[in-house]
């Protein structure tokens, strides 16, 4: 008979360190742009009263698990969000106001694209009870944006965002760099109108041709030309971090820019690792239950996971426990992506053991991280380079 004790998979009240917010993923686009590698589908014909029984299923059975927490934020997600009726939204705003208390600075963020017909139902959002929206714009010339695959102009993107500015009181966007044919200074004037721009929140990407995309196939046979090399790509991320520092908006995340206290507290729920219910098909989550945290996922196909929760009263594979070391590896992952790093108690108490000392002093004498008795943080030359630090730190 083994009588070893159970192996533990939580500290119960770990994720309170992050908070606790909700995702859910709507995973339709009109078009699937060429370097995307999201979980996106084209559809002639959507039943968005299947998705509203099939949604309001999965809030309902989530809240029977987690109903007494305090609820920080709500995040549409895709896909593309902003083809969603507004009165969906409200109908699952409504339901998860029901079954939650939520927090006095309760965010509910969706993301849209700045097209004509999305931009039509930025009011209706707002109504329904979204107060952040994030907009893919991904570049400000037309030349760039069909390269890009984008369907809307860089004068429509800027209409919608006068729109989304007088109907949202937070509103970020998304801009791509290291495209094809930019140089660093063409990047320098394209960040600084994009600044001058900005209400509080940016999110600033290096274009990566991922594989399973248009963009990967046409770059593995030698078709996507002009693309930056890797020095000029770098020299582009710093010069990113200067001129959004210099203007007021410094990175708070590796990609994620803000003003003091406009940060995104979804995303923060991420990489502070605290917990986050992923509802819609090919949704993640973590979520810590009795003494066991667990990861979840979802079905990638939209019809499937309809079909799912229909029929079987879920949306959800089986959840896979994840062992504490395991955490601890997850968390310092995500919390270095952070400008304000790693809380080092937090850390040991998941992994049992502290970081190596050697391999942190030596990382601090490369400045790579700051360091000291409470807390670890990569540098602004780190940040960079944080695959290489965490090598050196798990061993």
């Amino acid at each position: 008979m083994n009588t070893a004790a159970p192996r533990r998979t939580a500290q119960p009240e770990d994720w309170r360190e992050g908070g606790f917010g909700l995702y859910i993923h709507w995973p339709f686009c009109q078009s699937k742009c060429p370097y995307c590698d999201f979980n996106s589908h084209v559809s002639a014909q959507i039943d968005q009263q299947a998705w509203a029984r099939a949604y309001l299923s999965e809030i309902d059975r989530i809240a029977q698990q987690t109903g007494t927490r305090l609820l920080n934020t709500v995040f549409f997600g895709g896909g593309t969000p902003s083809l969603m009726d507004p009165e969906l939204v409200a109908t699952l705003l409504e339901r998860i106001r029901q079954h939650w208390t939520c927090a006095n600075d309760f965010e509910v963020t969706l993301e849209a694209n700045p097209g004509s017909v999305e931009a039509g139902r930025f009011r209706g959002f707002a109504d329904a009870g979204v107060n952040r929206l994030s907009m893919g714009v991904q570049a400000l010339n037309d030349t760039d944006l069909k390269r890009l695959g984008r369907l809307h102009s860089a004068a429509d993107a800027r209409r919608a965002f006068d729109i989304a500015r007088a109907a949202f009181s937070r509103v970020s966007f998304d801009l791509i760099y290291a495209r094809q044919h930019q140089t660093a200074d063409h990047w320098a004037q394209e960040l600084h109108s994009a600044l001058d721009m900005a209400v509080d929140h940016l999110s600033l990407y290096q274009l990566t041709i991922e594989p399973g995309t248009a963009f990967g196939a046409r770059h593995a046979q030698g078709g996507l030309k002009g693309l930056p090399d890797d020095d000029i790509s770098a020299d582009m991320y710093l010069m990113t971090q200067d001129i959004c520092a210099a203007k007021d908006m410094p990175a708070y995340e590796i990609s994620n820019h803000a003003r003091p206290g406009a940060q995104s507290r979804h995303n923060l729920i991420y990489w502070r690792y605290g917990d986050y219910a992923g509802i819609g098909p090919g949704a993640h989550g973590r979520l810590t239950l009795g003494n066991t945290r667990y990861a979840t996922q979802t079905p990638l196909a939209p019809q499937l996971w309809l079909d799912q929760v229909a029929q079987h009263g879920h949306g959800e594979t089986a959840r896979a426990p994840i062992p504490l070391p395991e955490q601890a590896l997850e968390y310092l992952m995500m919390c270095l992506r952070l400008r304000e790093g790693v809380d080092l108690a937090r850390y040991t108490r998941l992994n049992g053991a502290a970081l190596p000392e050697q391999a942190l002093k030596e990382l601090r004498d490369q400045g790579l991280i700051q360091w000291d008795e409470t807390r670890l943080a990569a540098t602004d030359a780190g940040r960079p380079l944080l695959n290489a630090i965490l090598r050196a730190l798990i061993v």
